[in-house]
C-alpha cells in the first residue's frame, strides 16, 4: 500500500512538472521564433510550485525524509527513542492537519472576494488553491493515519513496530537504499543490453 502511493504521488509529481517545462519550452520558442508570448508561463509556474510542494510533503513524510535533530536519539534509551518517535508523529499530524485548516479559510477569502492572478490570464485563484487543498489534504490524512497507527502500537506495547516506523533515517539505510537503487539500475541495463560504462582502470589502460 505504501510503495503503491508513493508511486502514484511520485508519478503526479512528475507530471506536473513534465508538463511545467513543455509549456516553458513552448513559450520561449514562441518568443524566440515569432516574438509572440503565452503569457502565463510565470504563472503556471507558480500553481506548479505550490501543488508540486504539498505532493513533496507527503512523499517526504512516507519515506521519512523529513529532517529530524536526531544527534543524541541514538543515545538515549529505547523508551525515550519511543516516546520522540511517537511525539515527532503527533508533532507532524498537528502541523499538517493546522495547514490543511488554514488553506481552507484562505480558499473562502478568495471565493468571497472573488479574487483572481495579478497576470493576463486573470485566473480565479480559487481553482489552483483548491488543488493546493487538496495536497495539503491528502499530506494531512497521512499524518494523521500515521499518529493514529504509531499511538495503537505505542498502546498495544508493540514498540518495536513503532521505533521501526518512525525512527529518524540512519546514514546505513541512506547507503542502502542508494545501492539497491543502482542495482536496480544495473539489472534494468542489463535486461536492455545497454552497455555498461567502462570502469575507470579499463579507461586508462586505453
Amino acid at each position: 500500500m505504501k510503495d503503491t502511493l508513493e508511486r502514484w504521488l511520485g508519478t503526479l509529481f512528475g507530471l506536473i512538472f513534465v508538463a511545467l517545462s513543455l509549456v516553458v519550452a513552448v513559450e520561449t520558442a514562441l518568443r524566440k521564433l515569432f516574438n509572440i508570448s503565452l503569457q502565463g508561463a510565470d504563472e503556471l509556474g507558480g500553481y506548479a510550485l505550490a501543488v508540486g510542494a504539498t505532493i513533496a510533503f507527503s512523499l517526504a513524510l512516507l519515506g521519512r525524509n523529513h529532517i529530524r535533530v536526531d544527534v543524541f536519539h541514538e543515545r538515549l534509551p529505547k523508551a525515550v527513542q519511543v516516546l520522540l518517535n511517537w511525539l515527532s508523529a503527533l508533532s507532524m499530524a498537528g502541523f499538517a492537519a493546522l495547514l490543511a485548516y488554514l488553506a481552507w479559510f484562505v480558499i473562502q477569502d478568495s471565493r468571497s472576494y472573488q479574487s483572481v492572478s495579478q497576470t493576463p490570464w486573470a485566473t480565479p485563484l480559487v481553482y489552483p488553491q483548491t488543488a493546493w487543498l487538496l495536497g495539503l489534504g491528502t499530506f494531512g490524512l497521512l499524518a494523521v493515519g500515521i499518529a493514529a497507527y504509531a499511538t495503537y502500537l505505542l498502546v498495544t506495547g508493540r514498540t518495536d513496530a513503532l521505533n521501526r516506523m518512525l525512527h529518524p533515517r540512519s546514514t546505513r539505510e541512506e547507503l542502502k537504499e542508494e545501492l539497491d537503487d543502482l542495482q536496480h539500475r544495473s539489472n534494468a541495463a542489463d535486461v536492455s543490453g545497454t552497455p555498461a560504462a567502462p570502469s575507470t582502470q579499463t579507461a586508462g589502460a586505453a
